[in-house]
C-alpha cells in the first residue's frame, strides 16, 4: 500500500523521459520519499501514460518533450523550438505546483522541467545514472544545486558541480537477492548463465552465444542452463541454434522473474547499462558485460570499465565478441570457482545498496528551510540555456519570457 503524506507536506516533483534507466531511479526514490513523508508529483511526455508502479500512483504532469541537441540546422532549430516549447509548459507547472525541490533523471521531459526549475528558482537535484555525464545533464550539472552520479565518473563535470555518488537505485526484489549470496559451482554442479540484453534482447547475443557454447568442450557443455532474452523475431532461430547442444535453455523476450533468475545465476551476460551494472552488483553476481557500440558518449564502455577495475566482472568489446573468444572466455571462468566467487565478492564491494536512501538524503538536505538550501543564481540560468541551444534568436526569446515570469 502506497502511504500517504500529510497535506502540508513539502511537495517534491520528479521529472523522468520514459526509458527504463531513467524510470527505475524514479520509481525507487519516489517510493523512499513517500515513506518518509514528502509528497510527490511526476513531470513527464507522453510515454509516461504508460508507467505503474508509484509513478502510475502519484498526480502526473505531462509536457512537450523531443530530442535534445538535433543534428543539421533543421534538427538544431526543432529540438531547441522543443524545448522552448516544454520549459514554458514546464515554468507555469511550477508556478502552480510550488515544488519545494525538483529532481530530474534525464531523457527528452526532464531537461526542459529542469531548466523551469533554475528559472523560477527552485531548488534542484539531478542523477546521472551512467559513467559519463548524458548531454543534459553536463549543460546543467554546473547550475543545479547537487548532482547524484552512479558511478565516479570517467570524464571530468563541470567545475561548479556539487557531485554525490549516491549510487543507482534498484527494484526492492532486486536487492533481497544481496542477501541470498552467491555459491560457485563444483565441477559436477549446474552452471547457469543469465543473457539480458536490454529491453528488446540483443541480436548479437543470438549470433554468438549458441554457436560459442557449441565449441565448449562436452562436459562444461551438458553442464550449462542458460536463461536467456531474445528479441522476439529471434527466438526460434535461437532455439535452433541450440537444437542437439544438450544444453538446458530458457528463452523469451522478456523476463518478468529477473530478481529470481540472478539468484540463481552463476553468472549474468548482458549489455552495460546502468540499471543492469547496479543491478548485477547489488545482488553480487559476476558479469560478463558486451558494451552497446553506439551508446552515446560510449557510456557502456565507461560503465563496463568501472566494474571491470573493481574486479567484479569482465568487459568484451562487441568487436572482440566472437564464438571462439567467448568460447575460451567461458571454459577459463567455468573451470575457476575461485576467480567466480572472488568477482562476486569485488561486485559486492563495488555496489551501493541503499542507493535510494541516499538519493533521498541529499533531496531533503535541499529543502528549503532545512538547511539553507538557496536557489541558483539567476546568471547561472541563463549560462545554462544558453549551452542547451545554439539557435541565438530563439535562445533570447525563452531568456525574455522567463525574466519576466520570475520577476
Amino acid at each position: 500500500m502506497t502511504p500517504t503524506p500529510s497535506p502540508n507536506a513539502p511537495l517534491i516533483v520528479l521529472a523522468a523521459g520514459g526509458t527504463g534507466g531513467h524510470v527505475f531511479p524514479a520509481e525507487a526514490l519516489a517510493q523512499e520519499l513517500l515513506s518518509q513523508d514528502y509528497r510527490l508529483a511526476l513531470i513527464t511526455d507522453r510515454r509516461g501514460e504508460r508507467f505503474g508502479g508509484t509513478l502510475g500512483l502519484i498526480d502526473r504532469h505531462f509536457i512537450w518533450a523531443g530530442a535534445l541537441a538535433g543534428t543539421g540546422l533543421f534538427g538544431k532549430l526543432k529540438s531547441t523550438v522543443e524545448l522552448m516549447i516544454g520549459t514554458v509548459q514546464a515554468f507555469n507547472l511550477m508556478k502552480r505546483l510550488k515544488p519545494a525541490v525538483v529532481v530530474g533523471f534525464g531523457g527528452y521531459a526532464a531537461a526542459p522541467t529542469m531548466v523551469a526549475a533554475l528559472f523560477a528558482r527552485v531548488p534542484t537535484v539531478i542523477h546521472e545514472q551512467n559513467a559519463i555525464l548524458g548531454w543534459a545533464n553536463r549543460k546543467l550539472a554546473g547550475s543545479v544545486t547537487k548532482v547524484c552520479t552512479s558511478f565516479d565518473l570517467a570524464r571530468p563535470a563541470p567545475e561548479r558541480a556539487q557531485l554525490i555518488r549516491t549510487g543507482m537505485p534498484v527494484r526492492p526484489a532486486v536487492a533481497a537477492v544481496r542477501s541470498s549470496g552467491y555459491h560457485a559451482p563444483a565441477p559436477n554442479e549446474p552452471f547457469r548463465i543469465l543473457v539480458l540484453g536490454g529491453s528488446q534482447g540483443a541480436r548479437v547475443f543470438s549470433d554468438i552465444i549458441p554457436a560459442a557454447v557449441k565449441l565448449l568442450p562436452e562436459q562444461l557443455r551438458h553442464r550449462l542452463e542458460i536463461s536467456q532474452q531474445c528479441r522476439p523475431e529471434e527466438v526460434d532461430r535461437t532455439h535452433a541454434a541450440y537444437a542437439g547442444l544438450g544444453v538446458h535453455v530458457e528463452l523469451r523476450h522478456f523476463f518478468d522473474n529477473v530478481p529470481e533468475l540472478l539468484a540463481k545465476a552463476h553468472l549474468l551476460i548482458a549489455r552495460a547499462g546502468a540499471s543492469t551494472v547496479a543491478e548485477a552488483t547489488v545482488a553480487g553476481r559476476p558479469s560478463l558485460l558486451v558494451p552497446y557500440p553506439f551508446a552515446a558518449d560510449d557510456h557502456q564502455t565507461a560503465n563496463a570499465k568501472a566494474l571491470m577495475t573493481s574486479g567484479g566482472g569482465w568487459m568484451m568489446p562487441q568487436g572482440e565478441f566472437t564464438a571462439e573468444t567467448l568460447a575460451q572466455r567461458l571454459t577459463h571462468i567455468i573451470e575457476q570457482p575461485q576467480q567466480l566467487a572472488d568477482a562476486a565478492s569485488a561486485a559486492l564491494a563495488f555496489s551501493i545498496p541503499d542507493a535510494a536512501g541516499r538519493m533521498a538524503a541529499v533531496v531533503a538536505s535541499v529543502v528549503p528551510g532545512k538547511n539553507g538550501a538557496r536557489a541558483v543564481a539567476a546568471s547561472s540560468v541563463s549560462a545554462t540555456v544558453t549551452s542547451l541551444n545554439n539557435t541565438g534568436h530563439i535562445e533570447r526569446h525563452i531568456e525574455h519570457r522567463f525574466s519576466r515570469g520570475a520577476a
